[in-house]
């Protein structure tokens, strides 16, 4: 493995927490809108945008540095439109509203634990010169 290759551990880490935040914004979807389902109906709403992350991961490359939130952006973006596209073509396009519920969550959790990392990141390296 190269000396600037991210860690395997990293790398699943950051995977772990992307796949987590898509789930949760299932699954608060559900909660919202009263519908059930348990973990099968939240995947049932999370499986499209969760082939959406899987092509941004692969789409920017994502495992070469995972927190960085340029990466983060390209995640965001195929996540979102993968998602909804999926979603259009399986179901119906959902109304503009969850789309705007969609792209801000995901906005917020996917590009926004990366700028917290960078940040941290920044600070520590400061410190340490």
């Amino acid at each position: 493995m190269p000396a600037d290759s991210p860690r395997p551990r990293l790398v699943l880490g950051a995977a772990a927490l992307d796949v987590t935040l898509v789930v949760v914004f299932a699954a608060l979807g559900r909660r919202e809108h009263e519908r059930g389902g348990g973990i099968v109906g939240v995947l049932d709403t999370a499986w499209p945008f969760l082939v959406g992350l899987l092509l941004g991961w692969l789409l920017v490359r994502a495992w070469r540095a995972p927190t960085r939130p340029l990466h983060g952006l390209g995640v965001w973006l195929a996540t979102l439109v993968g998602g909804l596209a999926i979603r259009a073509l399986v179901l119906h396009w959902p109304p503009l509203s969850f789309a705007l519920v969609a792209a801000g969550f995901l906005a917020a959790c996917l590009v926004g634990w990366r700028l917290v990392a960078w940040w941290v990141s920044a600070r520590a390296s400061a410190r340490a010169a």
